[in-house]
């Protein structure tokens, strides 16, 4: 491991989540483009973009819904 690592990450241990992160930037892309095409206004544009932000609530909430859990 090397210097810098060790000083980013006090524990010495790998952090694997950046994967996670990549997954949510394209899905919050995918999510905007897909709010704000099928927008009338600006207002409904501008919270598509927010449902975007928040699409994994949804998303989860929907699943679990949907397994009656």
């Amino acid at each position: 491991m090397n210097e810098e690592t060790k000083k980013c990450n006090k524990s010495g241990k790998v952090n694997n989540a950046a994967s996670c992160g990549g997954f949510y930037g394209l899905g919050f892309i995918g999510a905007a483009i897909y709010f704000i095409s099928h927008a009338a206004t600006f207002g409904a544009g501008v919270v598509g973009f927010l449902k975007a932000l928040v699409w994994p609530a949804f998303l989860v909430y929907e699943l679990l819904e949907f397994l009656k859990m």
